[in-house]
């Protein structure tokens, strides 16, 4: 497995070693041991998951930003299974030097690349493909009372969604997404995590 950094300290890119030949191709999506050395821990200091979760969105589909605040916080190790997304997280850590900041990511079928999102960050993604799969373990269950969500468009957050890639076609959201509070009103919430939540 190759692992990269991102801006934000925490997330990682994840790119399995893929075996293909003529009849297909085939690689380990998950291995506990590489994980744990990933993260640079001992598989005993590992998150544990605790849930598998799927969605299929359209193209323009933007789900996001969610995160979940204590005390049931979630850590997500996200990927496209089928299709292409721009997957992003942002830095909700207020005793971070990120804070605030995003990094992003196209996960797809073809590349086989996961994006690790530790607890403290919200995370979201736009449907980039006429449709996509997504696929993600979660460390933590979900919880209605802790779930929070971030406008995807706050421009204090500045998030660059290739929307060029929707051909003119607005972003589709929930209505929750669409009415989520800016970073302001979670701070002023205590919707972040550390310092001052």
């Amino acid at each position: 497995m190759q692992v990269e950094t991102t801006s934000l300290p925490g997330v990682l890119m994840l790119t399995p070693a893929v075996f293909a030949d003529d009849r297909g191709y085939f690689f380990e999506s998950w291995n506990r041991r590489q994980f744990a050395a990933a993260l640079g821990m001992a598989e005993t200091e590992l998150p544990e998951f605790v849930q598998d979760n799927q969605s299929r969105s359209s193209r323009g589909v933007l789900r996001g930003l969610h995160y979940q605040v204590e005390p049931e916080p979630q850590a997500k190790l996200v990927r496209c299974v089928a299709g292409e997304i721009f997957d992003v997280a942002v830095d909700l850590r207020r005793d971070s030097v990120t804070f605030g900041q995003w990094t992003g990511a196209r996960l797809s079928g073809t590349n086989h690349q996961q994006l690790w999102v530790p607890a403290g960050f919200a995370h979201g993604f736009l449907t980039l493909s006429e449709s996509a799969e997504v696929l993600y373990k979660t460390a933590g269950f979900w919880n209605r009372t802790c779930e929070r969500s971030l406008l995807w468009n706050d421009p204090a957050i500045g998030i660059t969604w290739p929307t060029e890639a929707l051909e003119g076609q607005e972003a589709l959201l929930s209505a929750k997404d669409a009415e989520a509070p800016t970073l302001a009103q979670a701070i002023d919430a205590g919707d972040v995590f550390g310092r001052g939540s």
